[in-house]
């Protein structure tokens, strides 16, 4: 088979796993003749911490496969065109991708292949080929193998800016089920080794600023939504306690999507691309707006989120007593929690009401979505009154674009 045809195979085996992204990455020294930056101008997917998007070559070394994890197209009981790079076919992929200007990185999966070790072997070869023989500086993210030998993940964490194990299912239940070849606590251990290197090697750098990096992107995972019947609450703790746990860079929500010669144990149909977008949304609450799982899980109706309205307004709306906020005298926290209001407009609107009060027309260019806004705000020349316990309110908050997710 030519190179192509295994591009075209391998690319396309690629595009299930969503836990490939570039944020919190740094510029590696720069040396002469090397190639690619993680910090200039990129075409698509990725993000560098400035906001600048990255672009990366996402394939598999191989999409054969030892194990048979119900939910993937490339089990071993799966009947696909298989194929398999080389080292030195991933290598030479990178670096004339890169010179043609396409990527600025590389995001690299696999199947396992005769064995974990053998496997991971192979793609440390790639990142360590890549960095030490041809002086690449771009950005390269490898999929980790959890059951093999640590020290072959260790040299992985050397080369790689990103490593990410994915844990795919939210209990070992569904793991047991639908992956019976995979052990949660393998995958949990493995998590651990790298979140104490990354951190060991984070520490040693404060103290000799010529040590070596490990993964100074951090980890990541992905979960699947759908493939089991696990509620949104659950998959959302899951996601909570490895950003807990594990110091996780992120944690990715892929919506299931029926594959070929699929296992009678997995749904039908796929699972509703809404529903991936409201974990995102309450993984951001979590993160970013000091929201307690607690909170967020409390608005919900049977552990599911309300597909018509996000969990920052479910939150909002089932706890109207907060409301409505003083935008010139709440604190932080309870700015945080308005809806329609983001991150950056709290430290706006705390920087400027040092200078004087803010009023209704202030907070309109702070925010795109006044009308959401307003129900749950006084200033001093606006008060909600009666609009903040409107019975119809959800129903008038509802946003339109709703059937982008349809």
């Amino acid at each position: 088979m030519d190179t192509l045809s295994k591009l075209t195979i391998l690319a396309d085996a690629a595009k299930y796993d969503a836990s490939c992204a570039s944020s919190g990455t740094t510029r590696r020294n720069s040396v002469s003749g090397g190639l690619g930056s993680t910090e200039s101008a990129g075409i698509c997917h990725s993000y560098a911490p400035d906001g600048r998007c990255i672009s990366l070559l996402k394939i598999l070394l191989t999409n054969f496969c030892m194990f048979d994890c119900a939910y993937c197209v490339n089990r071993v009981s799966s009947n696909v065109r298989r194929a398999r790079f080389s080292v030195e076919e991933v290598v030479n992929l990178t670096l004339d991708f890169y010179r043609r200007n396409y990527i600025e990185g590389l995001f690299l999966s696999s199947g396992i292949i005769r064995s974990p070790d053998a496997t991971m072997e192979m793609m440390a070869e790639v990142a360590r080929a890549l960095r030490e023989d041809h002086g690449f500086r771009g950005y390269i993210h490898l999929k980790t193998i959890p059951e093999a030998d640590p020290d072959l993940i260790a040299r992985a964490g050397r080369y790689a800016d990103r490593l990410s194990i994915n844990i795919e299912l939210p209990s070992g239940e569904s793991l047991a089920q639908l992956a019976p070849e995979k052990s949660l606590p393998k995958i949990r251990n493995s998590m651990g080794f790298l979140r104490e290197r990354i951190e060991g090697a984070k520490e040693e750098r404060r103290v000799i600023r010529s040590a070596p990096r490990f993964s100074p992107a951090g980890q990541s995972t992905q979960l699947i939504v759908g493939a089991d019947d696990a509620r949104d609450a659950a998959i959302l703790q899951t996601g909570a306690q490895l950003y807990s746990n594990y110091r996780l860079k992120r944690v990715y929500y892929s919506a299931f999507s029926p594959i070929p010669d699929a296992s009678a144990r997995l749904p039908l149909s796929a699972a509703p691309l809404v529903r991936e977008h409201r974990l995102y949304q309450a993984d951001w609450l979590l993160r970013f707006y000091d929201f307690s799982l607690t909170e967020i899980t409390g608005a919900m109706k049977d552990g599911m989120f309300d597909p018509a309205i996000d969990p920052k307004l479910a939150w909002a709306l089932a706890n109207r007593a907060y409301f409505p906020v003083d935008i010139n005298r709440a604190p932080k926290e309870m700015l945080l929690r308005i809806p329609g209001i983001g991150v950056r407009a709290v430290k706006r609107i705390l920087a400027a009401r040092r200078f004087g009060a803010l009023r209704l027309e202030d907070v309109k260019k702070l925010t795109t979505s006044i009308k959401k806004v307003m129900p749950f705000i006084s200033t001093p020349d606006f008060s909600p009154g009666a609009l903040t316990d409107d019975a119809k309110l959800p129903a008038k908050l509802k946003p339109r674009q709703l059937d982008l997710f349809a």
